[in-house]
C-alpha cells in the first residue's frame, strides 16, 4: 500500500493523503446527495469488499460516577439521569460477556469505563490488564475506552494485547468547548498519540447531534484526516438524548436524521479511504433500510449487543437477520480486510508512487 499514489474507478480517483485542507473536504461533504453517494460507494469498492462488515461488542465495565461535564453523557456525576453508578466489573464477569458477543458472531469486544483518566488507578488498571489478556486470548481483537492515557499505560496495555484503543474528538476543536469544559481537545489529542506511539489501532471518531453546524462537521473530520495516521476506524454516533443531561433536556437541537448520518460517513470514507467507518451509537433509531443506505456510503463496521455503554442498541440476534437480509458477512479478527472483488478483477486502476531520480 505504501507504494500507492491513487486508485481510479468509475470516474472516481481516490488516495489516501493527510493534507487535505478543510475546504476541500467541505466541498466532498457539500456535494448533491446523489453524487456524494455515488463517489463514496466507489471508493468504498475500491478498497473494501463491501459484503464484509466488522461487528463489534461494546461493554460497560464500570458505569456512571464520571467527574467529567460532558453535556450528552448520562453517566456524568454532574447530571440527575436514570443511570446509578456501579463499581467495576470482575475479570470473570467481563470474560463470561466476551464468550457470549464470541458466539454471537463478534470479532471484536470492547470495554469502557466511565472515568475521565486512568491516573493512578493501579489496582483497577491491573484488572483491566488481566481483561484484556483473556480476552485477547480467547482469538478476539480487544478495544478499551478509558479516558486518558499517559504514554506507559498505552505501552502496558500494548504489551497486553490490545488491538485498539477508543478515544472520540466528539465534534470540531470551534465547537467543542461548547459541549465539554473538564478536558481540552488538545488532552484528547495528546492521549490518541500516546495511542499510536505505542502500537495500539486508534478508533476515534465524533458524534452528530450536539448542536453543531455543518461547519463542525466538517471540522471534525478534517482533523481526523490530518492525523499524522489516519485512524484504524472512524465510529460515527447519532447523539442519543438522555433525559436529565443538558443536551437531553435541549428542544433545539434538530434530529440527526438518516442522511445526515449518510453525508458524514460518505465524506469520512472519502477522505480517508483506508479507514473502517463505524455505524454507533443510534443505530436503534434507524430501519434496516436506512442503515442499508449508510452501508452504502461507506460504514462497515458496526456496534451490536443490545446495550452501548447505557444507550439501548439492536440485540444480536436482529443483527443476524439484517446481515442476512444485506449479503453481509462478519470480519474475521486479526486479520486484514478481504481484497475488494473490483480490485480483484481488475477494475480498479491503482497508479504506483514514482520513483524520484538520482542525480551524482
Amino acid at each position: 500500500y505504501d507504494e500507492e499514489e491513487a486508485r481510479t474507478m468509475g470516474g472516481v480517483t481516490a488516495q489516501v493523503r493527510h493534507d487535505w485542507t478543510k475546504q476541500e473536504i467541505a466541498e466532498i461533504y457539500n456535494l448533491p446527495f446523489y453524487d456524494l453517494m455515488y463517489k463514496a460507494s466507489t471508493v468504498h469498492r475500491m478498497y473494501w469488499n463491501p459484503a464484509e462488515v466488522q461487528q463489534c461488542t461494546l461493554l460497560s465495565i464500570k458505569t456512571g460516577g464520571c467527574t467529567e461535564d460532558c453535556s450528552y453523557c448520562s453517566q456524568s456525576t454532574r447530571h440527575k439521569t436514570f443511570v446509578k453508578p456501579t463499581p467495576t466489573m470482575k475479570v470473570q464477569e467481563v470474560l463470561e460477556a466476551a464468550r457470549r458477543a464470541k458466539d454471537a458472531g463478534s470479532t471484536r469486544f470492547c470495554m469502557g469505563a466511565a472515568w475521565r483518566e486512568l491516573g493512578n488507578k493501579k489496582n483497577a488498571f491491573g484488572h483491566i490488564l488481566d481483561m484484556v489478556k483473556g480476552v485477547n486470548g480467547m482469538g478476539l481483537e480487544v478495544c478499551c475506552t478509558l479516558g486518558m492515557l499517559n504514554a506507559d499505560q498505552a505501552k502496558q496495555l500494548k504489551e497486553a494485547g490490545l488491538t485498539a484503543y477508543n478515544h472520540n474528538l466528539d465534534t470540531s476543536p470551534e465547537h467543542y468547548p461548547k459541549v465539554i469544559t473538564t478536558r481540552t481537545y488538545e488532552d484528547r489529542l495528546q492521549t490518541i498519540a500516546n495511542v499510536r506511539d505505542a502500537g495500539i489501532s486508534v478508533c476515534c471518531g465524533g458524534i452528530l447531534g450536539l448542536g453543531e453546524e455543518d461547519n463542525d462537521r466538517v471540522g471534525l473530520l478534517h482533523v481526523l484526516a490530518t492525523l499524522p495516521e489516519h485512524p484504524e476506524s472512524v465510529p460515527i454516533n447519532a447523539l442519543v438524548s438522555v433525559e436529565g443531561t443538558p443536551l437531553g433536556d435541549e428542544d433545539d437541537i434538530d434530529n440527526v436524521d438518516a442522511f445526515d448520518m449518510a453525508r458524514m460517513i460518505a465524506t469520512a470514507r472519502i477522505v480517508m479511504p483506508r479507514t473502517m467507518v463505524r455505524l454507533s451509537a443510534g443505530r436503534l433509531s434507524f430501519s434496516d433500510a436506512e442503515q442499508f443506505l449508510m452501508f452504502q456510503a461507506g460504514a462497515n463496521s458496526i456496534f451490536n449487543g443490545d446495550k452501548l455503554l447505557t444507550t439501548d442498541n439492536p440485540e444480536f440476534d436482529e443483527d443476524q437477520a439484517l446481515f442476512q437480509k444485506l449479503g453481509f458477512s462478519g470480519k474475521p479478527a486479526h486479520k486484514g480486510p478481504l481484497v475488494a472483488p473490483a480490485e480483484a478483477d481488475g477494475e480498479v486502476i491503482i497508479t504506483k508512487v514514482q520513483a524520484k531520480q538520482q542525480y551524482a
